[in-house]
């Protein structure tokens, strides 16, 4: 079975202040999710599915028809609130998506082989996606699977803080990831943290260079979208009383939940490529020059989709 690539593009950027992932970031015209899908290609991936908004969907497929064309086999599916199991109702005033575990369950119908989910307003690099590629096709099954893990001084904004999952391992695999979601670089070089819901009194753990942190780019056996299944009914539950409005039901928490459980594995991907992406609009013209230096460098043709086959 063919690994499929899962594209997570249904969110908004609230600090990046617009629809980012349809951003252009060079004179061509690309977006981040071309090299994404670039790589992805060259890696060995020839079908993707991306979880949208469906407002996005004419213009994303304008964008891809310029530029895939047929090289790739592609698929929409829509987040919607109301794409629920039937025991449960969208609560009135629920506007927010369900979050990054639901997107996965929104794709259930169109996964059906090994799966690697990105989000598409990041940049991974051509090496994560033959790390994950190989792993799909050899290693993935019902219990064992993978992420690709970046150091964590590859991973950060210069203009704000940013949120991470900071993963613990063991002889490279996951033993527990936690959200961290004020880090940022001291002036001393170290890196420091806010964990939420244990920072209440402002101090700051110190995070050692060289710690891998999960940038959403995991890969699946087939088999993990019926446990995503069992897991959203879950989450919505504790949502609905919890949280109703803003609750989320994300894919670190359903992964981190099976490791904990020793119901799976999670083998830990070490990627030394430099992730980017534009968290805040002032992010944007680092990545522009990024870009525009692989292409000089000949990382990336000029125009993407000529080359790649």
């Amino acid at each position: 079975m063919e690994p499929i690539l899962v594209v997570m593009a249904a969110g908004l950027g609230s600090r990046y202040g617009g629809n980012k992932q349809i951003d252009t970031i060079s004179n061509e015209g690309d977006i981040i999710m071309d090299f994404s899908l670039f790589d992805a290609r060259r890696a060995g991936f020839k079908k993707v599915i991306f979880v949208i908004n469906e407002t996005l969907k004419p213009i994303l497929e304008d964008h891809l028809k310029s530029t895939i064309g047929d090289m790739m086999d592609y698929h929409f599916v829509f987040q919607k609130l109301s794409d629920i199991p039937d025991e449960f109702e969208v609560p009135d005033g629920r506007v927010k998506p369900w979050g990054t575990g639901h997107a996965i369950y929104s794709a259930r119908d169109y996964i059906d082989a090994p799966f690697a989910v990105i989000n598409a307003d990041d940049y991974y690099g051509n090496e994560a996606f033959q790390l994950i590629y190989n792993f799909l096709s050899s290693k993935a099954d019902k219990t064992h699977h993978c992420m690709v893990g970046f150091n964590i001084e590859n991973t950060l904004s210069e203009n704000g803080s940013v949120s991470r999952g900071i993963c613990k391992e063991k002889n490279n695999y996951l033993t527990y990831i936690e959200e961290h979601t004020d880090v940022h670089r001291e002036k001393d070089g170290t890196f420091k943290d806010v964990i939420t819901g244990k920072n209440m009194k402002g101090e700051c753990d110190i995070i050692p260079d060289g710690t891998s942190v999960s940038m959403n780019l995991w890969g699946f056996g087939k088999e993990y979208i019926d446990i995503i299944k069992e897991d959203l009914s879950e989450a919505l539950r504790d949502i609905l009383d919890n949280n109703p409005l803003k609750g989320e039901f994300y894919l670190p928490t359903s992964i981190g939940n099976q490791v904990a459980e020793n119901k799976a594995s999670v083998e830990i991907l070490h990627s030394p490529d430099r992730w980017f992406g534009v968290t805040y609009k002032e992010d944007k013209p680092l990545v522009v020059a990024t870009i525009e230096e692989m292409k000089q460098a000949r990382i990336y043709p000029r125009i993407l989709w000529e080359k790649s086959q």
